[in-house]
């Protein structure tokens, strides 16, 4: 296939814009990192130890902890996306060809640091491997997350089908055969095509928003506020009701200690600046 063809395939679009965004630097979230700041004016220590070693739901941590940290780094990741969304609008439309591709990106950027966030906290294994790429296993699941904060119900489906095979298997790793070629996979394919679709009314909407210099700043911050937000509850939602976020028979559930009073989230991992952006199917 030629490489216009592949730019004109919604699947072949998302999947590129899916691994520049991935590429970025600070879209990578560590996992154990993560975890230790996000939990630790939470929980005890060693609830701690038991989350990163194995999961929340393995600690015990309850789920109503879980949803006020995860609202908290939904919190943290809307207003920085938000910001510098707008100050992608600044220059106004004679930077639009700079400007709308670069905000885009650091947009999708967001959409993956937070999908991280809420997996791990949500008890799902550690999404990138050592290697600078990700691999076709988590470019899945990736996509899958995408899809289910777009508010596509086959993606919300076969969340709960990789999460089932996770908890049954009691593995520490994404079931890769399913994600790549097995059963899963034909539904990655599906949410990646009409992903690729909405990306282009995205950047429709990015570039309006951007025409006008100073107003556009405004425009861009608003509207990227007002869905970046919505769509990273949507996920969380959709993860905390998994059997996989839930602490298994035999898990004592503890009560953690009483937090100190912080305002906004104080966690940040590997956060250098990005660059500058219900349905079925």
């Amino acid at each position: 296939m030629s490489t216009s063809n592949s730019m004109e395939n919604p699947e072949s679009r998302f999947s590129a814009l899916l691994g520049s965004a991935a590429r970025l630097p600070g879209v990578r979230i560590d996992r154990a990192t993560y975890l230790r700041q996000a939990l630790g004016r939470r929980c005890s220590e060693e609830q701690i130890r038991r989350a990163v070693e194995e999961s929340p739901a393995a600690a015990g941590i309850p789920v109503e902890v879980l949803d006020r940290v995860a609202n908290e780094s939904i919190a943290y990741e809307t207003a920085k996306v938000s910001a510098l969304s707008a100050a992608a609008g600044l220059p106004g439309v004679l930077a639009l060809p700079a400007t709308v591709p670069a905000d885009l990106a650091q947009y999708f950027g967001h959409v993956l640091r937070i999908a991280q966030k809420l997996a791990y906290l949500y008890s799902w294994p550690d999404l990138f491997s050592d290697s600078s790429e990700p691999d076709d296993a988590t470019k899945g699941v990736l996509t899958l997350f995408v899809g289910v904060m777009f508010g596509t119900q086959s993606a919300n489906s076969a969340v709960g089908k990789v999460a089932t095979m996770i908890s049954e298997e009691i593995i520490k790793k994404l079931p890769q055969k399913a994600l790549t070629k097995g059963v899963v996979y034909p539904v990655v394919k599906k949410v990646a095509a009409y992903l690729g679709v909405e990306v282009t009314k995205q950047t429709f909407a990015k570039s309006l928003s951007k025409a006008i210099p100073v107003v556009g700043a405004v425009i861009s911050g608003g509207l990227t506020f007002a869905t970046y937000r919505p769509m990273a509850k949507r996920l969380k939602k959709h993860l905390c009701g998994l059997d996989l976020a839930q602490p298994g028979p035999g898990v004592v559930v503890e009560e953690p200690p009483a937090p100190d009073v912080v305002i906004g989230e104080v966690v940040e991992v590997h956060d250098s600046p990005i660059p500058g952006g219900g349905r079925s199917v």
